[in-house]
């Protein structure tokens, strides 16, 4: 007796639905997502339980290394210039096009301004190495760092935050430097970045 042969059919899948998913949800996370800009230094955040969230835009933010060094960062490139413009200004520094512009999609700053130019004619490797050694002066004799903030707070306005970013182990002096300098301008209201410690909820026996 014959065999009764089964036609085989391929099966076939439209793949077209699922693409279009994935494309969808890659252009969302695009456009939610917000990119950090890399510090010039690894700080280490003290813990606390306090969670209170600061805001993306309108900040100035102060990082203050482990060593006692002290950088600036504004979250808006315009607000950048007009600020790098101000102080320049005081300092009767001249600017190039470049230089304000490299100036505004850089990452925190912390250069003396006196030596500005010359850190502006490094390449981005050299930038890089050279700015961790740096870091804007909070002495008594040159306080770069009020200029910064004064020039800052007339660029944002009143609703500027500011936030405030030091190591675990940053000296209490450099930290107390920084705030003595916000107390000066009146600056009294300032949030202080820490990590978020899981707090246990244990249940306690009667």
């Amino acid at each position: 007796m014959p065999k009764i042969q089964v036609k085989k059919k391929d099966t076939w899948i439209d793949m077209t639905p699922m693409s279009d998913v994935m494309v969808l949800l890659l252009t969302f996370f695009m456009l939610t997502s917000t990119f950090l800009k890399p510090e010039p230094v690894t700080v280490s955040t003290p813990m606390s339980v306090s969670e209170i969230k600061i805001p993306e835009v309108n900040v100035l933010s102060i990082l203050i290394s482990p060593e006692g060094q002290v950088f600036l960062d504004l979250d808006n490139q315009n607000d950048r210039i007009a600020v790098l413009e101000r102080m320049a200004s005081n300092y009767n520094i001249q600017l190039t096009d470049k230089e304000k512009y490299d100036f505004s999609i850089a990452t925190s700053f912390g250069t003396p301004i006196q030596a500005f130019k010359q850190f502006m004619a490094l390449d981005d490797e050299q930038k890089n190495e050279e700015l961790k050694l740096l870091g804007i002066p909070t002495d008594s004799t040159d306080n770069q760092f009020k200029g910064w903030v004064l020039a800052a707070r007339e660029v944002k306005g009143k609703d500027m935050v500011i936030a405030i970013k030091a190591d675990s182990k940053t000296p209490y002096t450099a930290i107390k430097d920084v705030m003595s300098s916000l107390q000066d301008l009146k600056e009294n209201r300032y949030n202080l970045i820490t990590s978020l410690r899981e707090v246990s909820t244990t249940p306690t026996g009667d």
